[in-house]
């Protein structure tokens, strides 16, 4: 069993369910993991990923190594007939062979380049070791998704709703730098298997990609859109046709109190302050971030769960 996408999880429902009872008992499968490593694998940086995926697999009992590969590992080569004469040092056939001999799952974080597309949605990072690698993978941010983080966000919003079909909102806000699309990705791709009112709200040029977004509700007007929320998920995303580049530093689109209204405020983290989101709104109970951050090691040790008891079986 691999953790590729949010799409791997065959309920929904039962998972998030599975998850809060877990949190209550955090400790209770420690024997699980007995005598199994996991490798986290960090091509890119990373503060609650690395933390709270290194915390799950303890609370199961894991050995974990950590290795980031941007600073202590070879640089890997992914295609196939490669004359490896210039700056590639080892392939991913053997990386992947060979890590698997020490590492019972591997755990990948491996962003979006942002300059490529099409080498982007490939994934050669996550695919490269789902192919080579003869243990379980699991995402733990690639370029196009972040199913952790939608588990994550799928375990807070049933944490906090108290209605049978709640208004959430996806909001686009501004940010210096061009971010990738793989947070807004995977939660979309989460709230379709959700029953709510689910509408996402960018400035023109902003679309993501209609094979993910398919037939959800797309409202241009941030107001509008927030209007009777109860729930408001705001997170930057660069553009997906003009791919990776800014078309708006529109400082209007900064989620404010007055705009969030009664809603929850919900963001994956880290976020810049008074740039996406004024610190009142940080600052206020209707904020769930820190809430999120907490129920990431949850998320995490729910899939490892899940993964050590396919493997048992």
């Amino acid at each position: 069993m691999n953790y590729l996408s949010i799409n791997d999880i065959d309920s929904l429902s039962t998972w998030v369910k599975e998850a809060i009872l877990l949190k209550k008992q955090s400790k209770k499968f420690k024997a699980l993991g007995s005598d199994k490593t996991i490798g986290l694998l960090f091509f890119n940086n990373s503060l609650r990923t690395r933390l709270s995926t290194q915390k799950a697999a303890m609370n199961l009992g894991m050995e974990v190594i950590v290795m980031n590969f941007g600073s202590e590992g070879w640089a890997l080569e992914y295609a196939d007939g490669t004359v490896m004469d210039q700056g590639t040092s080892e392939h991913i056939k053997e990386a992947a062979q060979v890590i698997s001999q020490y590492c019972d799952i591997i755990a990948i974080r491996a962003f979006a380049g942002l300059k490529d597309k099409t080498l982007d949605e490939a994934e050669e990072v996550l695919n490269g070791f789902k192919t080579y690698a003869s243990v379980p993978i699991v995402n733990m941010e690639s370029s196009v998704g972040h199913p952790l983080q939608a588990l994550t966000d799928a375990i807070t919003l049933e944490e906090h709703n108290f209605k049978n079909n709640p208004k959430i909102v996806l909001s686009w806000a501004p940010h210096p730098r061009a971010l990738p699309h793989a947070v807004a990705n995977s939660f979309i791709q989460m709230m379709q298997k959700q029953n709510a009112e689910f509408v996402i709200t960018h400035p023109k040029g902003y679309e993501l990609d209609p094979n993910i977004t398919k037939d959800a509700k797309i409202e241009y007007n941030q107001e509008k859109a927030l209007e009777n929320a109860d729930f408001v998920y705001v997170k930057n995303w660069s553009s997906y046709t003009d791919y990776g580049q800014i078309k708006s530093q529109d400082t209007t689109w900064q989620m404010t109190l007055k705009k969030l209204g009664k809603a929850k405020f919900m963001h994956c983290l880290p976020v810049r302050r008074n740039v996406v989101v004024a610190d009142d709104v940080l600052d206020s109970a209707q904020s769930l971030v820190i809430e999120q951050a907490n129920n990431r090691t949850y998320a995490a040790q729910l899939v490892l769960k899940k993964i050590l008891e396919s493997n048992e079986n």
